[in-house]
């Protein structure tokens, strides 16, 4: 029975990672709502209110305060990162294919290393940073094969990558007290607040009519408010499902996972968008793929 109920969660985990991905992809790009900054904004309100609704009255976690305006100070500079990397990675999936943009995020064992140098003077051993050798130079491949690549989406997604990398390392440093180590779910409540704030100015003022345009399209098109809705939601299963498969399985059950996660997601995407694959590119991907692959063994070895 439990076993049963684990394959549930990783199949839940899955279905969600990608949906949110690909749904994502597909009102950036097929649908034509071309605001991502304001899709992010309705990810982080989502998230927001379920997270409340899930630790308040569902008690899927024990609530934790926050002791301080120090610690709070804390939570919003994760926010406001964790907002980056989110809205980044949507930006670039208006100019980018669901296949490159896999891709590129899979570097982000080598922005986390380059972090944890320059930020606690963390080593790793040799082994670990060869094992990024080809992570890095699989995107480089990829990016000079990618029948699709565009700049500026490049960038964005670099960056989103770069944020994701950072939030996870300023999180071990800002939060590593007994007293202020905050429960994951818990983070995201305080978070998602943080985000909507910063989000809500930033798309008002780069997505110029946004709102009106989002009411009217929802006012002629019913499909379009289920397609939002439902994407939101989505946003927030995505981190319920990673606390859940962490805590029946383990955190490293969880990397195995991503890992195999982005494979998937690039050929479920090509077989729904039908974007162009050349050779070069696959070939870049795979590098990459094996190297995160070698990074996370080689992590598993030093631990």
């Amino acid at each position: 029975m439990r076993s049963l109920f684990t394959i549930g969660l990783i199949a839940a985990w899955y279905s969600s990672n990608i949906g949110v991905l690909l749904l994502n992809k597909f009102l950036l790009s097929n649908y034509g709502f071309k605001y991502p900054i304001f899709l992010t904004l309705c990810h982080m309100l989502a998230c927001s209110l379920l997270s409340c609704i899930a630790i308040e009255w569902l008690k899927i976690a024990p609530l934790q305060g926050v002791s301080s305006w120090l610690q709070m100070l804390k939570i919003s500079a994760l926010g406001i990162i964790f907002c980056l990397s989110v809205g980044g990675g949507n930006v670039s999936l208006r100019y980018l294919p669901v296949s490159f943009n896999q891709a590129v995020g899979a570097t982000t064992p080598f922005f986390m290393a380059v972090f944890a140098v320059v930020m606690t003077v963390k080593r790793e051993g040799w082994l670990t940073y060869v094992t990024l050798i080809p992570v890095v130079a699989g995107v480089i491949i990829a990016s000079g094969g990618e029948p699709l690549f565009h700049l500026f989406g490049f960038i964005m997604c670099i960056g989103a990558t770069a944020a994701r990398a950072l939030k996870s390392v300023l999180q071990g440093i800002l939060l590593s007290s007994e007293g202020e180590k905050l429960h994951s779910m818990n983070l995201l409540m305080y978070m998602a607040p943080v985000a909507v704030i910063a989000l809500f100015p930033a798309a008002l003022y780069m997505e110029e009519g946004v709102v009106g345009i989002t009411i009217a399209l929802a006012r002629d098109d019913w499909k379009f408010s289920l397609y939002l809705l439902f994407n939101s939601a989505l946003a927030y299963f995505v981190n319920l499902a990673n606390f859940l498969v962490t805590k029946h399985t383990s955190p490293l059950t969880l990397q195995v996972l991503g890992n195999a996660k982005r494979a998937v997601a690039v050929i479920i995407s090509i077989m729904i968008f039908k974007n162009p694959v050349s050779v070069t590119g696959m070939l870049g991907y795979s590098f990459t793929v094996v190297g995160v692959v070698l990074y996370t063994e080689a992590k598993k070895g030093s631990m």
